[in-house]
């Protein structure tokens, strides 16, 4: 598969889009290209009084089947996610240059602002309905199974492994504003990533995550702004590229967090607000609103930040550690009454 970094003019695109629908006997009479610069490629087609979004995938074909299958399986559920248009082989995805192309119904409607109460409710009623609807997908043979389930611990352990071994390095480099920033908030933030891996291990997440539970579903991954969309027939949930096997934490916590990270705090009413309006759709149990405090305590966005220094080899501004740390030490309270509490 192609990578990113590469350069297609929009005369080259718009004749790559021609010949794919080919394969769907469709004849544009016009095409726009709305995304490009890298192998995700979508553009706006035309044809017969239709508008369709023709998209080149970045995945590989069987992680392709994986999530272009559950977004059928959603669809015929009555989910509100696009439709897929099948070729004329009855394929949903088009291979073509040894490139990916899946072909779906264009979505109108309006772009949901997060940072807007009314619009934040109406998103995560969406998610949550969208998550109703996941529930039951078995994937096709051949997919590559994209799953979380069960994996929380490690992951812990292994992103807490990696701060320990990232201390050491930033100790040789502390001329250098980003090691040494690292350096001084590194314990802190270990503590509470200790503290969330016990609180895991006693919580019911293992019973939660089993495979005969029924608490898991599709979770989106980046279901956020230009991926919810406000149209007369509800919010429709587009681009589901990243779903996975997953408690709907997963993507309650990064809300959460996207949230928090906009007001430069967390607070505890906009925790219980998010969960209550998702739970009007999709009621969450005490032990699952429980895993979810505890992702939220785990230091993702400290180490979402700092890895770009230690794994991506880019400069992150000590001001910019300061503050994330800052924001994961708001938390710890908050999230300790709402554990404390059990609800």
């Amino acid at each position: 598969m192609l990578e990113n970094a590469y350069f297609e003019s929009n005369s080259e695109l718009d004749r790559l889009a021609k010949e794919v629908l080919q394969n769907y006997d469709i004849i544009p009479e016009s095409i726009t290209v709305i995304q490009s610069g890298s192998i995700k490629t979508v553009w706006k087609v035309n044809t017969k009084g239709r508008t369709l979004c023709l998209k080149r995938l970045k995945q590989t074909y069987d992680k392709s089947l994986f999530s272009v299958n559950a977004q059928i399986y959603i669809r015929n559920k009555e989910g509100n996610v696009p439709g897929i248009i099948l070729n004329t082989k009855n394929q949903a995805i088009v291979q073509y240059n040894e490139q990916l192309f899946v072909l779906y119904e264009w979505i109108v409607g309006k772009d949901l602002n997060f940072s807007q109460q009314e619009d934040l409710i109406s998103a995560l009623h969406g998610l949550a309905k969208f998550h109703m609807k996941t529930k039951g997908y078995f994937p096709a043979e051949g997919s590559r199974v994209s799953t979380k389930l069960g994996k929380w611990p490690d992951q812990y352990s292994s992103m807490a492994k990696k701060l320990v071994s990232w201390k050491e390095i930033s100790k040789s480099k502390l001329t250098l504003p980003g090691y040494s920033a690292f350096l001084k908030h590194v314990d802190p933030i270990l503590d509470i990533s200790y503290s969330a891996g016990e609180m895991l291990e006693k919580s019911s997440y293992r019973d939660l995550t089993a495979a005969d539970s029924n608490y898991w579903v599709l979770c989106h991954q980046d279901f956020g702004k230009g991926n919810a969309i406000l149209t007369e027939d509800g919010v429709f949930v587009i681009d589901l590229d990243g779903v996975t096997f997953d408690l709907p934490s997963r993507d309650l916590r990064k809300i959460i967090g996207k949230h928090a990270q906009n007001k430069g705090r967390f607070e505890i009413q906009d925790i219980n607000n998010i969960i209550h309006w998702y739970s009007q759709i999709n009621p969450l149990s005490n032990e699952e609103k429980k895993v979810l405090y505890i992702d939220l305590l785990y230091p993702h966005w400290f180490y979402g930040l700092t890895k770009n220094i230690f794994l991506n080899n880019k400069q992150v501004k000590s001001e910019e550690i300061d503050k994330i740390t800052k924001l994961e030490q708001s938390k710890v309270s908050i999230l300790n009454v709402l554990l404390t509490r059990g609800e």
